[in-house]
């Protein structure tokens, strides 16, 4: 049975995403209900046709060119809450199109704990599974019970628990099926792309009551609330405080900041093994991420590799004048000149640490 759709005219790419560029789809949907999202994006995979499905677009960097397929975007919003058992913590359950940052307000406000360092984050809930987003210490997974799934695959519906989400830093097996090591010979269409397998259809969060915040582990965002490390704070003074650093870095999105023309942090934190750690300088960052491997810091090698904030590209393309981890869409800059900087700093800080960094953005129809 086909559902209808809601008409729309079709928008450019940068209408819909926060870097601001991408030129347009050779066809727009905007889907209302479960049934619709789930019948536009068979009918595309069916007839072969490729597929964007867009959130708050701020994880997309898109070609100038466009996108020569269907752009879903799922417009969906709401959070349902079925569980109010004080023992067990409240259960939320939110369509994949809600705006996330309104899903951390909703919870901070009704004093429950899991996600107030999550806070200012743009983009759509059903986006936050697929990177593990993650910010001042915390990370989306740690309140994930169930993620709802179209499997494109497998042409259902299904429910993924936590254990099979196989989440890491800033990946889950929904992001890993975008890889080419994806690949698998009895599912010839890995790897996926530029949308996963797995189209998310709602997120269940488990979440517990409480007025004070998870322990902060961050040390700025520490030093902002007056606490050491591993303190506690009230979850309102958390998000508060999260909302000022991101401010102060251009990540909270305001049209009239060309500092948030951006797709957040542009590269992810490089993790290391034994060998590439100890070559690194002595005083670079360090931290410990499992299994005998080092993180260090992206935005550290980066300053360090030349490239100061405020450092301009080609064209209207620059670094953030307030984070070195942003590249910035500065006013009429084109898909093409953002990858141009992208690609200087990467090589630029290939050739002076011999680290590769890995970018964080979705890229459609570029590449580096």
């Amino acid at each position: 049975m086909q559902h209808a759709t809601t008409p729309t005219t079709t928008p450019a790419l940068a209408d819909l995403t926060t870097l601001r560029v991408g030129g347009p789809a050779a066809r727009y949907v905007e889907t209302t209900t479960e049934a619709e999202l789930i019948d536009v994006v068979r009918a595309a995979d069916d007839a072969g046709e490729p597929l964007l499905v867009v959130g708050g677009g701020s994880n997309l960097l898109v070609a100038d060119a466009g996108f020569e397929g269907v752009v879903v975007r799922d417009v969906r919003t709401g959070i349902d809450v079925p569980d109010h058992s004080a023992c067990a913590g409240v259960t939320y359950t939110v369509p994949a199109g809600t705006p996330w940052d309104e899903v951390v307000e909703h919870a901070v406000t009704h004093r429950l704990v899991g996600l107030e360092a999550l806070s200012g984050i743009p983009g759509s809930t059903g986006a936050t599974p697929v990177q593990n987003v993650g910010a001042y210490g915390q990370e989306v997974s740690e309140t994930i019970a169930t993620v709802r799934v179209w499997d494109r695959g497998r042409g259902k519906v299904r429910t993924l628990p936590l254990v099979d989400l196989r989440f890491g830093y800033r990946t889950s097996l929904l992001k890993r099926s975008m890889r080419p090591t994806a690949a698998d010979p009895e599912d010839p269409r890995a790897p996926w792309g530029p949308t996963p397998r797995y189209v998310v259809l709602d997120v269940t969060f488990q979440l517990r009551q409480g007025t004070l915040a998870q322990a902060v582990r961050y040390p700025e965002l520490a030093r902002t609330l007056g606490v050491a490390v591993g303190e506690r704070a009230p979850i309102l003074d958390v998000r508060a405080a999260v909302l000022e650093l991101r401010g102060r870095k251009g990540m909270v999105l305001d049209a009239a900041d060309h500092d948030t023309w951006s797709a957040g942090s542009f590269f992810t934190n490089p993790i290391l093994d034994t060998a590439a750690a100890a070559a690194l300088p002595p005083d670079a960052p360090r931290f410990p991420a499992g299994d005998g491997a080092t993180k260090t810091s992206a935005a550290w090698l980066i300053e360090h590799a030349g490239f100061g904030r405020g450092h301009t590209g080609p064209g209207a393309a620059a670094l953030s004048d307030k984070h070195t981890l942003a590249l910035t869409n500065r006013g009429g800059a084109t898909a093409d000149e953002l990858v141009a900087l992208a690609r200087e700093i990467r090589d630029g800080v290939r050739t002076a640490f011999g680290v590769e960094l890995e970018p964080e953005p979705v890229l459609v129809g570029v590449s580096l």
